[in-house]
């Protein structure tokens, strides 16, 4: 499965505002779909900032719970589509495809909201929620906040082992060029913006984040290259 998420709000409005003659469309979906989703349009780019649009042309898309059964608007649910252009199943694994396309719908495994006008905002991958302190923390909200920061370049937000709070809030960056942020003055931008569950509660700078060929960040190598940070503190 490969998602192609949205641009970063802040991302989208630097280029919103350095090419303003750019028509820009976001396009969001999987492999297993072929691979869109939904859309969200040019014009459409500023009024629903972050938003990945609407459904495709012969595209069905919900937001439900665990049950799978639809929630309410802005509420978070998983992601989920029916179309005609949808993969038959994975190669040799029934079980596989019995359990993505259970009830009838291709479960994508991300997170969504679903707002009034039916545009969909992706929230994160469900395998990449981090669940800290009894409270569920959605990694890009964290980034989004810290992408409005002068000084980050790139931003990831992962949660890492810790023996009291289950995951600790991690955020790992990438400093713009001519830039050198430090840890406290990230956190402290962060506590002005955000809840307080929802603050980094460690901040690592690196050169560059692991990505796949498509440009995904692999969330799964930082998470593993980061894991010692609470044991040092």
């Amino acid at each position: 499965m490969v998602p192609f998420f949205t641009f970063s709000v802040e991302v989208l409005l630097e280029l919103s505002e350095r090419l303003p003659a750019v028509g820009l469309t976001n396009f969001y979906g999987q492999t297993e779909l072929a691979p869109l989703a939904t859309v969200l349009a040019p014009e459409d780019q500023l009024t629903k900032p972050g938003s990945a649009g609407r459904p495709a042309l012969n595209v069905e898309t919900r937001v439900v719970d665990d049950d799978d059964i639809p929630v309410g608007v802005g509420e978070v649910g998983e992601i989920v589509h029916r179309s005609p252009q949808a993969m038959l199943g994975y190669w040799n694994d029934p079980a596989k495809t019995a359990e993505a396309f259970r009830n009838g719908w291709f479960h994508s495994g991300d997170l969504g909201v679903m707002d009034a006008d039916g545009y969909l905002s992706v929230v994160d991958r469900k395998k990449d929620m981090i669940k800290t302190g009894g409270e569920n923390v959605a990694g890009r909200e964290v980034e989004e906040i810290l992408y409005q920061h002068p000084a980050v370049s790139e931003a990831a937000v992962i949660g890492i082992p810790h023996p009291h709070w289950i995951e600790a809030v991690t955020a790992i960056v990438v400093a713009r060029t001519g830039t050198d942020p430090d840890a406290a003055a990230l956190i402290a931008h962060c506590k002005q913006r955000l809840a307080g569950y929802k603050v980094p509660k460690y901040v690592t700078f690196v050169d560059a984040l692991p990505k796949n060929p498509s440009g995904k960040i692999l969330k799964r190598e930082l998470r593993a290259a980061h894991a010692h940070l609470a044991a040092q503190s």
